[in-house]
């Protein structure tokens, strides 16, 4: 297992899908940044599993928090990996946890198993390979939780974006799991509305979490897409998400209706990756 760093020296190293670099936090002890091409993926705090640095991460360990009782274990699986911030998170949360992580970048596994070390007592199996691919050999009914967080440098593909890539993940729900994603959008929004339409177009109840100001379209950011086949805890989640350090809030029933606006669901034959953020936007460089 590789040493812990300096807390001043940046690595950067070449991965499959381009430059990694692992940035150390200039105000935490052992906390970095995952970089790739320029694009932040990640945060952890080695020693604190549980600080959440990203918003979007924050509002996706809200839907971990309530995805069961406190502190029972789940089955979770991952489509994404990056540094691993919310397998991490869950683990340090719901001990004895049984996780499943796929990210399709081998290297980039290594290099975070290396430097960002993971607790060997964790029920945590990382598989190299494309989300979907994975996903449509998953059994049925296995996971409590199936989170979405795949960018390919800073855009999500095309074929992890429609009606049929949802339903497999629904079909991987035990009854009463949850569904969640993270997308970015900006300007008109269409991508983030037909987004919803699409996971509405699969389960019965749906809500979409994001900052007032990325739901008026006046500047690009995220969005956390949550659903299942049960009702899901609408009020304790906007609670939550209300008092994060940037406060967001919560689209569901009739307000969701307005937000998408008759947008149609994607569906294969006409998905799109999504829309690439502009410059400047989560750190990227303006040329």
């Amino acid at each position: 297992m590789g040493r812990i760093r300096k807390a001043d020296e940046t690595i950067s190293r070449e991965v499959d899908s381009g430059i990694a670099e692992l940035v150390p936090d200039p105000d935490v002890p052992r906390a970095w940044t995952l970089r790739l091409n320029g694009t932040p993926q990640s945060h952890v705090d080695l020693d604190d599993p549980t600080h959440l640095e990203f918003e979007y991460v924050r509002r996706l360990g809200h839907v971990a928090d309530l995805v069961a009782d406190p502190g029972a274990p789940v089955r979770a699986l991952h489509l994404g990996g990056g540094a691993f911030t919310l397998p991490r998170y869950i683990a340090t949360t719901r001990p004895r946890s049984s996780q499943q992580v796929v990210e399709i970048d081998a290297a980039l596994v290594s290099l975070v198993r290396g430097v960002l070390p993971l607790d060997r007592n964790w029920r945590l199996r990382i598989r190299t390979g494309d989300a979907r691919a994975v996903l449509v050999r998953a059994p049925e009914a296995a996971f409590d939780l199936v989170v979405t967080d795949v960018f390919a440098g800073a855009r999500t593909p095309a074929h992890l974006t429609s009606v049929e890539f949802v339903s497999q993940a629904a079909r991987t729900l035990r009854p009463g799991g949850v569904y969640a994603a993270n997308i970015g959008d900006g300007g008109g929004l269409s991508f983030a509305k037909s987004q919803a339409a699409t996971v509405r177009a699969v389960f019965p109840h749906v809500c979409v979490l994001a900052e007032p100001t990325v739901f008026r379209g006046r500047r690009f950011g995220n969005f956390v897409l949550v659903a299942s086949h049960a009702e899901l805890p609408v009020a304790d989640l906007t609670r939550r998400t209300a008092g994060d350090p940037f406060p967001g809030r919560v689209e569901h029933d009739t307000s969701l209706t307005r937000f998408i606006g008759g947008m149609p669901p994607t569906t294969d034959a006409n998905a799109i990756p999504s829309p690439p953020p502009p410059k400047g936007t989560w750190g990227l460089a303006d040329d």
